[in-house]
């Protein structure tokens, strides 16, 4: 990557500058490298550090660059492509499903959760946690929220707690018929346990997939999927159905 001065332009200067650099990623650098420092490409572009670090950041909510733990900003691989299916989300619990229970436990549904859901504020519910990987790596984490009265017979479940206990819930909710679903996509930022598990750094960009599940006219669970916007492209086909898809061209193109 040359030298290169920035000449003034109509556009933000950063906005600039990420172009000038999305283009130096795609003739100068490899999947996986590193790049160099900010200072260095600071003086490089003869930017200041806080133009630099607004052009990364949105070349890395393009899913163009990546931030690594213990190894700095290195370019990214193409989207990893995963789809979704609309029917009951994998509810079936078997061990060979695309979402892999983590835990399940007890708790209080969060507020925006407890309104949807028609519960109190406070009340308790069982919280599934799953986490959906494709080709070996991780690519979302859910949090699945189910009031008790939308799995009535789960008590007679032994598990107390764990993945078997999440399969056995899972299971019990795959028995509803529902009715329909709706669902709602936004931009939000990686919180320190979904960081963790999807290898992010808390703050990452994200998009969070939130779903209703509707059955005999009330709302049996709610789904607070967190996907890696680095990682992840969301499109909705005709069916409704939500899918992620990747493709070199189309990242060109998008």
């Amino acid at each position: 990557m040359g030298t290169t001065q920035l000449e003034s332009v109509q556009e933000p200067k950063y906005w600039h500058l990420k172009t000038v650099l999305s283009e130096a990623l795609d003739s100068d650098f490899a999947v996986g490298e590193v790049l160099p420092n900010e200072r260095d490409l600071a003086a490089r572009f003869g930017v200041a550090r806080a133009t630099l670090r607004q052009a990364l950041e949105q070349l890395e909510l393009e899913g163009r660059l990546q931030r690594r733990r213990g190894v700095g900003t290195t370019v990214a691989p193409p989207r990893v492509g995963v789809a979704v299916a609309n029917a009951q989300h994998g509810w079936s619990g078997d061990a060979d499903e695309a979402w892999q229970p983590v835990e399940c436990t007890v708790g209080a549904a969060p507020a925006m959760v407890a309104t949807a859901l028609g519960v109190d504020a406070g009340e308790t519910v069982h919280v599934v946690r799953r986490i959906r990987a494709t080709q070996g790596q991780a690519v979302a984490a859910e949090l699945l929220y189910v009031p008790a009265s939308s799995v009535p017979e789960l008590s007679v479940i032994d598990a107390a707690s764990g993945p078997a206990r999440a399969r056995g819930l899972l299971r019990e909710l795959h028995r509803l018929e529902l009715d329909g679903q709706d669902r709602s996509v936004e931009l939000g930022s990686a919180r320190a346990d979904d960081a963790k598990e999807l290898d992010r750094l808390p703050g990452a960009p994200v998009l969070v997939v939130t779903t209703r599940y509707l059955a005999a006219r009330s709302t049996v669970a709610v789904s607070v999927a967190t996907y890696r916007a680095d990682t992840c492209r969301l499109t909705f086909g005709d069916s409704g159905a939500l899918e992620i898809s990747h493709d070199a061209q189309e990242r060109k193109a998008s």
